[in-house]
């Protein structure tokens, strides 16, 4: 994966995202590379949706981080909005759970997603 992102980005790209679907995400720029899980759900519904979900949620959030959208911390965090959405895309059937959604309940599971994967440092 990190020699194909490689050879991908040496095309032109500065950010590389690949959706790995249930099995999270790993995001490639010229500095690092950077892994996020698929939020852990009890149950899924239909994960019909979930990756153009992620899209819109990652890209969405990087359209609002008016001339930060490529700095590193801007870009995991569009990482994990975006994975956040999906979560909710996932619990129900098409736009359903979408349509219920409130910036509360995105709010609360970013921080969830973020809780999951913080860790100290040794």
């Amino acid at each position: 994966m990190v020699k194909a992102a490689r050879v991908i980005r040496a095309l032109g790209p500065r950010v590389l995202v690949v959706k790995k679907g249930e099995h999270g995400v790993l995001m490639f720029t010229e500095d690092a590379a950077f892994a996020a899980p698929a939020y852990p759900l009890e149950e899924v519904f239909d994960p019909t949706g979930a990756g153009d979900t992620f899209a819109g949620g990652f890209l969405g959030y990087l359209a609002s981080q008016a001339g930060e959208a490529l700095e590193a911390g801007a870009l995991r965090r569009a990482v994990i909005m975006g994975s956040t959405l999906a979560s909710f895309c996932v619990e129900a059937f098409s736009l359903d759970r979408l349509l219920r959604l409130t910036r509360a309940e995105i709010d609360a599971r970013f921080q969830l997603f973020k809780d999951l994967t913080h860790f100290e440092s040794l």
